[in-house]
């Protein structure tokens, strides 16, 4: 086998590409070696087991999944704009293609199961503020936050499930929303100036 130079980052990322693949138990060491065409001995300059690898390539999801996403937005002032931005970011851009479908779906494994439930908690907490910002009451900016957020894993699970039937979940290539997520940036974004109550 040629020499080839591979970095941790390689390795994280060839194990996100094989968990969107395969689910959890393709994120094995031989299989993403013959992925990265490099031998066993690659693997262990760099991580202690399976286990870390596993470990370091969901911390590496979350960070551009979640915490750049967030940072990326942060310079809009306006909060609905704001909204607007994250959600058009987050269903048009998809770093890893299928992964976040094959993470949910192995929320119970003990590797998974405390990344998840980190980004789920950040994620939350962070629309419903945005939606606080946007003038809803704070029990209303919560519901919101929590139907938005099932949308967008319906949104994904549909892309991931049923492409070929529902095309227009793909992310456009030119990076301009196509007409069916346009309709959801509508529906999720409150109006302008707009604020609820409720129990």
């Amino acid at each position: 086998m040629p020499h080839v130079k591979v970095t941790r980052e390689d390795w994280l990322r060839a194990a996100l590409d094989a968990l969107a693949d395969t689910g959890v138990g393709g994120v094995a060491v031989e299989p993403i070696a013959k992925r990265l065409g490099v031998t066993r001995g690659s693997f262990y300059w760099y991580f202690k087991d399976r286990a870390a690898l596993l470990s370091e390539a969901l911390e590496l999801w979350e960070q551009q999944s979640t915490v750049q996403f967030i940072a990326d937005v942060a310079p809009v002032a306006d909060p609905r704009e704001r909204l607007e931005a994250l959600f058009r970011n987050a269903l048009t851009r998809e770093p890893f293609a299928g992964l976040e479908p094959a993470i949910v779906a192995h929320a119970g494994d003990p590797i998974v199961k405390p990344v998840l439930e980190r980004v789920t908690e950040r994620r939350l907490r962070y629309l419903t503020d945005l939606y606080s910002e946007c003038g809803l009451e704070s029990a209303v900016a919560r519901r919101q936050a929590v139907v938005v957020y099932a949308a967008y894993l319906g949104w994904k699970e549909l892309r991931r499930a049923a492409p070929g039937i529902a095309p227009e979940t793909a992310p456009s290539g030119d990076g301009v929303p196509g007409a069916a997520i346009a309709h959801l940036l509508a529906a999720l974004a409150p109006e302008r100036g707009a604020a609820e109550s409720g129990p």
